[in-house]
């Protein structure tokens, strides 16, 4: 999937891009044919960061029940000619969860629309699973003979049946086609789902990979095979040498971590890192200077999962370091430092923020890590990150951080976290929001009465409530 164009943070596109809910407030007051446009427009182009992982869908579709929105431009672009071109999940795949939220919320166009993609539309399965949480028997078992007649009654079709019914996400569907009282359905679904099982038995009775009495040279060389096929192995690898290798193997393993093969050389970094040997930082420093970009990444990672007290003092001396390593060592602080390295975490924070933007990589754990440790004085660089990043899961985390280190978050970002497309952010609204604001008691009332919501933001809504509190 290309990388999504995300409007500026300012306007209504760019707030329900990023799902900030901010843009359902402002979607709410704006004129209807502007907000229902720039709506359509982040439900068929998915803005996402990640897509597999964001949650946009619940966010867009409650939108569309507080706009009354038509569902004309989700069905055109569901068939689509493109549709049969472009069959990647990736392209339907948020029209069909928002049409899922919006059948479970009794919209009775957005069911019937899965129930037609689900028998002609390319990304089928996805629209069957939806369905599947969402519509009656009977709805079920009238999609059994479309969804089977994409697959031939040749062996290859066979196959590919097999591998849909043993891939499902949802099962229940073809639980029900296997007791259908079509004989002809029925028994080609019990056939498909007998050679699935069939087919998991096999994988598990042919594992591949190391064997007990294997030799750290032998582990070497599977990690340099894995290498060759552009499989990073190195990380098993690395626990098949820690069951394998005795003290007598270490000079071997540091050999090949100061200059062995690649695959070799990240495999030992990586098993030396683990076992907290006391050559591990200095291979690594070295590794860093003139190994690849795989073995680089292979030892800064190697370096990033140290626990030990050495691995600390070695991260507060490379911290300044204008590369990798110095970026690594700011999130280890974040993770792993005290107190007195607040100044090195604030420091990587606006330089990762000046280098690289709000949505760089290494923020994740830098945010984190400035909440943790209470940075106060960070907090203008982190309502920056909540404003400006377009991955979700980044604003949420700098929610967090500022619910710990800015005073003004209960009744300033906190009440717009209320409606934010992601569940953990709105728990944590649900549980810092200031109620003196008759809109954040409102909010929590329809939170906390949605079928749709999450417990766990039910649950924090509750709390500020009380046991004996009316929420209706």
């Amino acid at each position: 999937m290309f990388d999504p164009v995300i409007a500026p943070s300012g306007t209504l596109l760019g707030l329900l891009q990023r799902g900030r809910g901010d843009g359902t407030l402002h979607a709410l007051t704006a004129p209807r044919a502007e907000a229902l446009a720039a709506l359509n427009q982040c439900v068929l182009r998915d803005p996402r960061h990640d897509w597999q992982v964001e949650n946009r869908s619940l966010y867009y579709a409650r939108l569309y029940l507080d706009l009354n929105g038509e569902l004309d431009a989700i069905e055109a672009h569901l068939f689509d000619s493109e549709d049969v071109l472009d069959t990647e999940e990736s392209r339907t795949g948020l029209a069909l969860a928002v049409l899922g939220h919006l059948a479970s919320y009794g919209r009775r166009d957005a069911l019937d629309l899965l129930r037609r993609y689900a028998a002609q539309g390319s990304n089928w399965a996805w629209a069957l699973d939806e369905l599947a949480l969402r519509d009656d028997d009977a709805g079920l078992r009238a999609l059994a003979a479309p969804v089977l007649a994409r697959f031939g009654t040749d062996p290859e079709g066979e196959a590919e049946l097999a591998c849909a019914v043993r891939d499902a996400f949802e099962p229940r569907p073809w639980r029900l086609w296997a007791e259908d009282p079509r004989e002809s359905i029925a028994t080609r679904v019990r056939a498909a789902q007998e050679t699935g099982c069939f087919d998991r038995w096999q994988r598990q009775m042919r594992p591949t990979g190391p064997r007990p009495g294997w030799s750290v040279r032998a582990v070497f060389e599977w990690a340099q095979q894995g290498m060759e096929r552009g499989a990073a192995l190195h990380v098993p690898a690395a626990r098949c040498l820690a069951a394998v290798a005795g003290p007598e193997d270490r000079p071997e393993i540091l050999q090949a971590a100061r200059g062995g093969i690649v695959g070799a050389r990240c495999t030992a970094l990586r098993y030396l890192a683990e076992s907290n040997d006391p050559d591990a930082l200095d291979l690594i420093e070295a590794a860093v200077a003139d190994g690849t970009t795989v073995v680089v990444e292979a030892a800064v990672d190697s370096f990033e999962r140290m626990r030990s007290v050495a691995a600390v003092d070695r991260a507060r001396r490379w911290a300044q370091r204008p590369d990798e390593l110095g970026t690594a060592a700011g999130r280890m602080l974040a993770c792993r430092g005290g107190v007195q390295d607040r100044d090195l975490v604030l420091g990587a924070l606006r330089e990762a923020v000046r280098g690289e933007g709000p949505d760089a990589p290494t923020l994740w754990t830098l945010v984190d890590g400035t909440g943790r440790l209470g940075i106060a004085c960070a907090a203008p660089v982190l309502r920056h990150i909540y404003r400006e990043t377009a991955s979700s899961h980044l604003r949420g985390r700098a929610a967090r951080a500022l619910a710990a280190t800015d005073p003004s978050f209960a009744t300033g970002f906190a009440v717009e976290c209320l409606w934010d497309c992601e569940e953990t952010t709105r728990e944590l609204a649900a549980r810092h929001a200031e109620t003196g604001d008759a809109r954040v008691v409102e909010r929590l009332r329809r939170l906390a009465a949605d079928p749709a919501e999450e417990a766990e933001v039910q649950t924090a809504v509750r709390s500020r409530f009380g046991p004996d509190a009316a929420l209706g």
